[in-house]
């Protein structure tokens, strides 16, 4: 199903395109963007090894589109996370300024929540998109220029903040509710493969490989050397430009809202209401609270697998932040596998796989060498992948169902940012008295399996109860 669904998309894209040429062998249409698409849509064909035809219904342009733009911000930003930790390390700062970083750049999900959804409805998305991106690239910057990281990545956690309900926005309204689990899994699938790279490149960015002598010197003759980091730096600049270049084709989905108010107190007020809206909401509140639990504990065990990697397995920050792309692996499959075996009204059995997952985090502590880490680390990857795909199209569909697409969005993203902040707050005090990493590792597992738990057993309880039929409600206005 998912790759007729690919080989569907190809066929649309060259469909669409209508390349001609003409007697010298000139391409008479077209540029050469979209010469690249059919280029890569071809060899889709070949590796799927399937002779394709004239599909149904496939995804629009713009949808790949932002998939590209997705995988170069998101490869950046992982790798941007790991250059700000290494520079952190490099100016001594203290052991809990690490997740602090991580509030830094999650912060304005939670502060500007009221105001990105209106934002972005307000204005075509992919002109967010713009505005976003050139933060970013604002971001990368101020680390350059010599500023403390905390300062940088609060610019990026900025662009970041307005970018999320543009992108996933712009999603919801480019496509039908039906398509929206496969494509969740396409995009779950491209952004962790992101996040593969990006964790694999931040480690090569630190690496000796980009600090050797000549390179430095190099840097130095230009008026960058007051970092070891610099060049790795300059890397992410020419990233982030890139995907800020790309931004600029977004094309306007033709969605329109009824604009709102932009006076603070009215939007917190109309924000605490679409908030109630979608917790009060029986699938919209379920998936709210598992995907936010998700995000919170996954954010924080991402930085106590790379101090778990260090303090058990002995191995450095850059070769640390391969294990986060080994679990990555395991989420790219889990989603591509949800994505085409669980439609989305059947996306709530999946909540027993949360019960597991928060089981299986506290065996880290049995592990005592990197292929049986990367065995575990891909099996939690996959099962957490496989969950939260339905969970997030649920939780997608509903949101755009009761609210807008914007909307809905800023208030997904400030629950799940939110539950972040907490959990990395709880992590930071918690590094700040020393607490052991077995008790961390143990109590975060603790933490998923009896919520989870609980999740499911008030799920299983209510829907035994009648209820009104969902799927059928009016947005908010």
């Amino acid at each position: 199903m998912f790759t007729d669904f690919k080989e569907r998309s190809c066929l649309k894209f060259i469909g669409v395109m209508d390349l001609r040429t003409d007697a010298l062998g000139t391409v008479s249409r077209r540029d050469s963007f979209d010469l690249l698409l059919k280029y890569l849509c071809q060899q889709y064909q070949v590796i799927f090894g399937k002779t394709t035809r004239i599909g149904e219904l496939s995804m629009p342009k713009t949808f790949f589109l932002v998939l590209a733009v997705q995988l170069i911000s998101t490869v950046a930003d992982n790798a941007f996370l790991i250059v700000t930790i290494a520079r952190t390390v490099e100016l001594k700062g203290s052991e809990w300024l690490i997740p602090v970083l991580k509030i830094g750049f999650t912060l304005f999900y939670v502060i500007l929540a009221p105001l990105v959804g209106p934002v972005a409805d307000l204005m075509r998305k992919g002109h967010v998109m713009v505005i976003a991106n050139l933060l970013k690239v604002s971001a990368i910057l101020v680390l350059i220029s010599g500023a403390h990281p905390l300062i940088a990545i609060a610019v990026a956690g900025l662009g970041a903040t307005l970018y999320a309900p543009a992108k996933y926005g712009l999603i919801t309204e480019l496509l039908p509710p039906r398509d929206l689990v496969v494509a969740n899994g396409l995009f779950e699938g491209v952004t962790v493969t992101a996040v593969i790279f990006g964790t694999v490149l931040g480690g090569l960015l630190i690496s000796s490989a980009m600090m050797n002598a000549v390179l430095l010197e190099s840097m130095a003759d230009c008026g960058l050397s007051h970092s070891q980091f610099i060049a790795g730096m300059l890397i992410l600049l020419i990233l982030n430009a890139a995907a800020l270049t790309l931004s600029f084709q977004v094309s306007d989905s033709g969605a329109r809202y009824v604009s709102h108010s932009f006076h603070p107190i009215q939007l917190i007020q109309r924000f605490r209401r679409e908030n109630m809206a979608l917790w009060s909401d029986r699938e919209g509140g379920l998936s709210m609270s598992v995907t936010s639990l998700l995000w919170g504990v996954g954010a924080t065990l991402q930085l106590i697998v790379l101090r778990w990697a260090n303090e058990s397995l002995g191995l450095p920050l850059a070769q640390a932040a391969y294990l986060q792309g080994v679990t990555a692996l395991g989420v790219v499959a889990g989603a591509f596998a949800a994505s085409h075996t669980i439609p989305l009204m059947h996306a709530t059995r999946t909540l027993p796989l949360g019960i597991v997952i928060g089981c299986l985090i506290p065996l880290l502590l049995l592990v005592e060498t990197v292929f049986v880490a990367s065995i575990l680390l891909v099996l939690v990857g996959a099962l957490a992948g496989f969950f939260v795909v339905p969970m997030n199209a649920l939780l997608q569909h509903r949101g755009h169902t009761l609210l807008t697409a914007g909307r809905s969005i800023a208030v997904q993203g400030f629950n799940e940012n939110a539950a972040m902040l907490l959990m990395l707050g709880i992590y930071a005090v918690a590094i700040a008295l020393n607490v052991p990493l077995s008790t961390l590792l143990i109590g975060f597992g603790a933490v998923v399996t009896c919520t989870m738990l609980a999740i499911y057993l008030i799920w299983t309880k209510s829907s035994r109860v009648p209820c009104r039929n969902t799927m059928t409600e009016n947005k908010m206005q």
